[in-house]
Order: C-alpha cells, then sequence, then structure tokens
C-alpha cells in the first residue's frame, strides 16, 4: 500500500516538475522572455490566478497558455488529491491507528510479547489466540505489519532490541516474552534487556545452534526451544514409536481450544482458599471426568502419575487428561 501511494506521490511531482519546465523553456526560447519573466508567466498560467501579462500575447502564445492551463488543471488537481491522501493516511489514519494500539496495550495486564512475526513467531500466536491469551507482538518489518493492519493484532513497529520498544510494548507489566527472531544474537540481547527490566518475566527464546543455548539461559531465558531439533526428534520418532507419537499429538496441546485434551490448572484456581489439599481431596475425575496425570511442584521439578495421597503446595500445578467435554467442564468449575 506504501509502495503504491509513493509511486502515485513521485509520479505527480514528475507531472508538475515537466508541465513548469515546457512552460519556461517555451516563455523563455520561443517568445524571448528572460528567465524571470518566463517562470512567472508560467506561474501565473498554471495556477489561473489572472495576473497580468508581461506583454500581449501573439496566437501561438495564446494556444499554448490554453493547453498549458487546461492539462495544469488536470495535473494540478492529480497531484494535490495525491498529496492529500498521503497525508491523511500517514497522519490521520495511521497515528489513530497506532493510539488505539497504544491504548489497548496500556490497558494490558500479564500478557505476552511476541518478538518477531515470522514462522514461529506466527505460529505462537495463533495458539495464544486458541487460548484466548493477550499478546502483542513485535515486529521491526513494515510490510508485514502493514499486511496486517487491518487484524486485531497489537502490534508494535519497532526493534525489540531496543529497551524503549520493549516498554512501549509493556514489557513491566507482561507475564511471558517469547523471543521468535532467526538470529540467536538479536534472541541473546532481547533475553537479557528483558531480564534487566522485568525480573519476574517469564522468557522463553528460540535457538538455531546447539551452541546458543546455554547462552540464551545464562542470559536468563527460562526455556530455550531449538524448532529444527524438536522437527527432527518428532521424525524420528515417527519411526521408532509411530503409535505413540500419533497418539500423543492427538491429545492436542496442538489445534483449537475446543479440541484440547490436556489442561494445566494452577494451584491458585484447585484450591482458591489457600488450603492445601491431596489429590484425593479434589475429586476432579468424579467431578468433571478427568484424571491427574501429572504434577509440577513449586520448586519446578515434575512428578509423573502422582499418588491421589500426594498434597499440592503454593505454586504448583496439576496437569489433567480428558476429552474435549471434559476438558470444558474442568475449565468451567476452575474458572479458566
Amino acid at each position: 500500500m506504501k509502495k503504491l501511494v509513493n509511486s502515485k506521490i513521485y509520479g505527480a511531482v514528475f507531472l508538475l516538475i515537466l508541465v513548469f519546465s515546457i512552460g519556461i523553456l517555451f516563455f523563455s526560447f520561443f517568445s524571448g522572455y528572460a528567465w524571470v519573466d518566463a517562470i512567472y508567466m508560467t506561474v501565473i498560467s498554471i495556477t489561473t490566478v489572472g495576473f497580468q501579462e508581461v506583454r500581449p500575447l501573439g496566437p501561438i502564445e495564446k494556444i499554448f497558455v490554453s493547453l498549458l492551463i487546461l492539462s495544469s488543471i488536470f495535473i494540478v488537481g492529480y497531484a494535490i488529491s495525491v498529496i492529500t491522501e498521503y497525508l491523511l493516511s500517514k497522519n490521520n489514519i495511521g497515528n489513530l491507528k497506532q493510539k488505539r494500539v497504544e491504548k489497548k496495550i496500556e490497558a494490558l495486564q500479564n500478557h505476552v510479547i511476541v518478538c518477531g512475526y515470522g514462522r514461529n513467531g506466527k505460529q505462537a500466536v495463533e495458539k495464544l489466540k486458541d487460548y484466548k491469551k493477550d499478546y502483542v507482538v513485535i515486529e521491526i518489518d513494515e510490510q508485514i505489519v502493514e499486511r496486517f493492519y487491518e487484524t486485531d493484532t497489537l502490534f508494535i513497529l519497532g526493534n525489540a532490541e531496543e529497551d524503549e520498544v520493549l516498554l512501549q510494548a509493556g514489557i513491566k507489566k507482561a507475564a511471558t516474552l517469547i523471543c521468535a527472531l532467526p538470529s540467536d544474537a538479536d534472541n541473546l540481547f532481547i533475553v537479557l534487556s528483558a531480564r534487566q527490566i522485568n525480573p519476574d518475566l517469564k522468557i522463553i527464546s528460540r535457538a538455531t545452534e546447539e551452541t546458543s543455548y546455554q547462552k540464551l539461559k545464562l542470559a536468563g531465558a527460562d526455556n530455550v526451544i531449538m524448532p529444527d531439533k524438536i522437527g527432527g526428534d518428532h521424525m524420528a520418532n515417527l519411526v521408532v514409536t509411530p503409535d505413540l507419537v500419533e497418539f500423543l499429538d492427538n491429545l492436542s496441546v496442538s489445534g483449537e481450544k475446543d479440541s484440547i485434551n490436556v489442561e494445566q490448572i494452577p494451584f491458585e484456581n484447585v484450591c482458591p482458599d489457600g488450603v492445601q489439599k491431596a489429590i484425593l481431596e479434589l475429586d476432579i475425575r468424579n467431578k468433571t471426568g478427568c484424571s491427574v496425570i501429572g504434577y509440577k511442584a513449586s520448586n519446578g521439578s515434575y512428578v509423573v502419575n502422582p499418588e491421589p495421597s500426594m498434597k499440592l503446595e503454593k505454586g504448583s500445578s496439576l496437569i489433567l487428561i480428558g476429552r474435549p467435554d471434559q476438558i470444558r467442564s474442568l475449565n468451567k468449575l476452575y474458572n479458566q
């Protein structure tokens, strides 16, 4: 869109210069006017202001001036319309859109910031949409931002490596940051900056090289994902244990919210009164039909298939499995 508008502006400016040049050259060389008089005659002819000529015009000069006036009316009108369109689209519509986005971002709490709207960033956004999570996308490519201009996605045009851009995205109030840029060095720089601004932020970063994994962890990333490695492992597993992999794929931690078979419930939702209870006391199976398959302790350790007698501690969470209708009952019960 911007390229189209710019090409129109360049074309309009070229036509204006062309018609001025033709008028000046005609009055200067054909009619013998001095350069100042030639410019003056061209200006009053093109603008049709009606001031007096330097000297009376001959028949050929009158025909030329008539043609010059007629052509300039169309050219000047076209130039004015193109420039007006550009000013309105750039200043008014653009500013209104930006102000609306900034206002929405200011109202967000515990949202997710996605740095980069490439292949991985776009997939992350689609998943966040499925789970109805608030998010903001930081993208440096203006063409990508303009391509999705009319969507509901909150875009910030800028470099995520700059602290000002991260602050504009509401990093101090955000819960999670996803670094999905193709360069490990860029992701590393963003992780360092983000960790300094918000020490409590959960940071998930993409990595291409295995040597970058430990560096990103040391910089402050909570999780480092290597898409190429995951893809290779997944393909190999389809050869070794195909049925198991297909079953796990069908559990859908991928897919739309209405088809989810696995869910995670934090302690605060399960025990809203703050009283620690055993899994057996919660009676989740009878209430929702979902089964507890995992437990994440407050220190980050996991327990697979925990005992019914295990007591939940603050900061922990339960991982449950069930059919989509059972997961919906679970979310309804615990207000997910």
